[in-house]
């Protein structure tokens, strides 16, 4: 049976080609994808306005390349002196591809919530917390920090679009080509999916597909949308995902 990847080009693309290879059935309709985002242009003067010592947040690999794209632009590179985290290892390491500058991030679990037990996270009082990420994520991190005493800033350097599907058409395409396994890697797309299936292919087919996620957020969201056979990756780069699919 065949396997539907829904995360944004290019990892969901790249996923597909890794499953394929492996002799695994598999299918790509994403269900987003990306823009720069509004204060990206601002970006460079909000990374001036820190201080040394003061914490920037690299809430995904997109918000790394969307920033060095915006700092490019603006002939400015990354700068020296500030306390960098991301938000997992694969955000780490495309920080520090572009800039040389390391970032501490969370392990083993990828999340927020990893994210804030770090020892550091509980220093903050008195500390500027620029926050790059895109539109419409999680605000635990921004509204946990403000009440440990961070001033937070939040810029949003890219936009999620949602790509327009008819869902009768797609519906039938993805039941023909025999896809019984779905991989969802955010809350907004796994509500997307179930808004875009008809009712009466919902109950039918839609849930009773396995369901892989990245999260055990991603997974309760699912419970409570009518999902009983899902399976949480360790994180969501795609290594992760393929040894969740096997």
């Amino acid at each position: 049976m065949t396997i539907l990847v829904t995360r944004p080009s290019p990892a969901g693309e790249q996923l597909v080609s890794q499953l394929l290879a492996s002799g695994r059935p598999a299918c790509h309709t994403p269900l987003i994808d990306f823009s720069s985002g509004r204060d990206l242009p601002n970006l460079p003067n909000l990374l001036q306005s820190l201080q040394s010592g003061d914490y920037v947040f690299l809430l995904s690999r997109l918000a790394v390349h969307y920033a060095n794209t915006g700092l490019k632009d603006n002939k400015q590179p990354w700068p020296d002196g500030l306390t960098w985290y991301a938000i997992g290892r694969s955000t780490a390491l495309a920080l520090h591809a572009v800039s040389g500058l390391k970032a501490l991030f969370p392990q083993p679990k990828e999340t927020s919530e990893a994210l804030l037990m770090l020892p550091a996270m509980h220093k903050v009082n008195g500390k500027n917390a620029l926050l790059l990420r895109g539109n419409g994520g999680r605000e635990l991190l921004g509204k946990k920090l403000t009440a440990r005493g961070a001033h937070v800033i939040c810029c949003e350097c890219y936009r999620r679009n949602a790509i327009d599907y008819d869902g009768y058409l797609q519906s039938r395409l993805w039941q023909a080509a025999g896809v019984d396994t779905l991989v969802v890697t955010s809350g907004e797309m796994l509500q997307q999916l179930y808004t875009l299936v008809p009712d009466d292919w919902r109950s039918d087919w839609l849930l009773r597909c396995q369901l892989i996620v990245v999260s055990d957020r991603l997974a309760t969201l699912a419970r409570l949308l009518g999902w009983s056979t899902i399976r949480v990756a360790a994180n969501a780069d795609n290594g992760a995902l393929l040894r969740a699919l096997q």
